[in-house]
């Protein structure tokens, strides 16, 4: 197995994606895309991910043993779920689990987590502030709604779709930085214990630490807020 391409920055989207290679073992070599410095605008990343943002993979044994490109964290998820026949769901029942966990992640936890950091965290340090009540009340009121649905799926059973999935692996990296997202987890016991019960699996601990001495924190850099928020399409990543 020649090993792939990974587009990335230590961010919860990337961390998706290097938490699934580690548990499943697939070999992968790291390309930093650095979204503070505009990497995402690059034309050669462009090719391969054409909404700027990252994660990226670019898999040389592909589909007919051709390269494949595939952006879009949760498309690269499902398709090393597919491909490795592991943690999207034995039956086809299993299967609808995870696909709608998986997207009421990228859908739902992903966007309003990630607006709850801006409102709460970059906004009020750009220049000029941009403090905003309304704003920071609205998402992070949506995401205790989203964490509350988390918390109640987890009463009656271990992980999000029944067996360990690339769903567990999608919403933990989010699920991790509710803190930051001003959220209190002792409303959410199911949900602090299955963040624990994930958080313990050895692929996570080591895909969570890729690149971690790449993070650098955006809030003080003018230049990295006009990059990451001033620049139209969006520099976020996905």
């Amino acid at each position: 197995m020649r090993p792939l391409d990974l587009h990335y920055w230590p961010t919860p989207n990337g961390w998706k994606v290097t938490i699934a290679l580690e548990e499943l073992e697939v070999p992968y070599v790291l390309h930093p895309v650095n979204i503070n410095r505009g990497d995402q605008f690059e034309p050669d990343f462009l090719r391969i991910a054409p909404n700027n943002r990252m994660p990226a993979i670019v898999d040389h044994d592909g589909p007919d043993g051709k390269p494949v490109s595939i952006f879009e964290s949760g498309a690269i998820l499902l398709y090393l779920a597919h491909k490795h026949g592991r943690f999207g769901g034995t039956s086809e029942r299993e299967r609808i689990e995870v696909w709608q966990w998986l997207m009421w992640q990228m859908g739902g936890v992903g966007p309003m987590a990630g607006q709850a950091h801006h409102f709460l965290k970059y906004a009020p340090a750009m220049d000029p502030p941009q403090d905003l009540p309304y704003a920071k009340e609205r998402y992070c009121n949506e995401v205790a709604r989203l964490y509350g649905v988390l918390d109640r799926r987890l009463g009656d059973r271990e992980f999000v779709a029944g067996n360990y999935s690339i769903a567990d692996m999608a919403i933990w990296p989010w699920a991790t930085l509710w803190e930051g997202q001003e959220q209190d987890i002792s409303r959410f016991p199911n949900m602090a214990a299955w963040l624990d019960r994930v958080g313990a699996r050895p692929a996570v601990v080591k895909g969570r630490e890729v690149g971690s001495d790449l993070r650098s924190d955006a809030t003080p850099d003018r230049e990295a807020q006009k990059i990451l928020f001033g620049r139209t399409p969006s520099s976020e990543e996905a």
